[in-house]
């Protein structure tokens, strides 16, 4: 009677254990797929942005055709990626072509004083720092699940359920580092 009393507790405490790491692994995909979504809400916003400042910026410089169409295509290609890696790619041509077309801002003294360039500036400004805060709490929540997916005994549970390790949102910190290259002189 004892031996049937010892493995009914063993396996009472089997199954909490699977239906708590179970759980846990839940909890934490759903918090992943949150943060994925806070970081697409973010850089909709941008997205949304971006074809104004460009059409100010073209009000003063309307010599500048070839960044307008690097700023265009960079913001199509970014709209269309999926996934992580994908939509890092596109981001950090986003972030090139945003460059490149603050650099032509910097040559317009007027357009710099323009109210509608300064406030979108400021909205793009603000949008980048909320990119940046969900790309952080994204990737610490990909950290947690990817810890649980590969510690023992999760990782038991987890291949069980096929819960996968998910991929970083990583943007290229180096192209922030680099000076913007702006050549001003009229192609042949």
């Amino acid at each position: 009677m004892a031996i049937i009393w010892i493995v009914g507790i063993i396996l009472v405490v089997v199954v909490g254990w699977v239906i708590l790491a179970y759980n846990k692994l839940i909890r934490q995909n759903v918090s992943v797929n949150e943060a994925w979504s806070d970081i697409n809400v973010q850089l909709k916003r941008r997205y949304d942005l971006i074809p104004n400042l460009v059409s100010t910026v073209k009000g003063y410089a309307k010599q500048e055709k070839e960044v307008f169409e690097n700023v265009t295509k960079a913001r199509a290609e970014a709209m269309s990626a999926k996934g992580p890696k994908e939509k890092a790619k596109g981001e950090n041509q986003i972030q090139e072509a945003l460059k490149s077309i603050f650099a032509v801002a910097e040559n317009y003294p007027t357009l710099k004083s323009n109210e509608n360039f300064a406030k979108l500036q400021t909205e793009l400004s603000e949008t980048e720092n909320k990119i940046q805060a969900s790309r952080r709490f994204y990737n610490g929540s990909v950290r947690d699940i990817n810890i649980t997916i590969k510690s023992f005994p999760s990782n038991i549970i987890a291949g069980a359920f096929n819960f996968n390790a998910r991929e970083l949102f990583e943007l290229k910190e180096e192209a922030a580092k680099e000076p913007v290259k702006v050549d001003f002189e009229e192609k042949k």
